[in-house]
């Protein structure tokens, strides 16, 4: 089997709209039935549902959006409003929002403590891929751990950093407590820097 890979010459939302026709096409050619997807404001889901319904595909794909768990990045302050939750469930997106599988409870225990552990280790290797793969991962893990998406069947995952989407994978999620049974198959894109 030959693929390619698209490397963006930088992160950011400026690579989405090249990053969604890559997705397209890929799902195009695969029987994938799952997009996972993080887009803390929905935007990019919305462009993602598009797209998919403008090749014929929206009707044999699931997205599943995720977003930032309340607290992320102020107390008591969800990022994800719930007015754009309601947009998206009405396009029959679902999203979750929920703490971070690779770094939620590890991370506080490092900021109050100090020193690192195994989980953030974890994040730090796909990171050296980028930090969108890292994200990929992450949310496959998470949406596993929600029953929003299969373990044991390949889906394809986008992420990205702040917002817009640089990243894509196609992967067999896993569960937390079996994350090591996580398989990255194909990385479709990814920023070089």
């Amino acid at each position: 089997m030959e693929k390619s890979i698209k490397y963006f010459d930088n992160p950011g939302k400026e690579n989405t709209d090249e990053l969604i026709e890559i997705v397209k096409n890929r799902l195009l050619e695969s029987d994938i039935k799952y997009v996972a997807i993080a887009s803390v404001s929905g935007e990019t889901a919305f462009k993602l549902a598009d797209a998919l319904d403008d090749s014929g595909l929206g009707d044999k794909i699931t997205i599943v959006n995720t977003s930032h768990h309340a607290g992320f990045k102020e107390k008591n302050t969800m990022e994800f409003s719930s007015e754009m939750r309601e947009k998206l469930e009405n396009r029959g997106i679902v999203t979750f929002v929920g703490s971070h599988a690779l770094s939620g409870v590890g991370r506080g225990i490092s900021n109050r403590f100090g020193g690192v552990n195994p989980v953030e280790i974890i994040a730090e290797t796909l990171r050296m891929f980028s930090h969108g793969i890292k994200v990929c991962g992450e949310i496959s893990i998470m949406l596993a751990d929600a029953g929003l998406i299969p373990v044991g069947e390949e889906i394809l995952a986008i992420g990205g950093r702040a917002s817009g989407s640089d990243s894509a994978a196609i992967i067999t999620p896993a569960n937390m407590t079996s994350v090591f049974e996580m398989r990255f198959h194909e990385i479709l894109a990814m920023p070089r820097d």
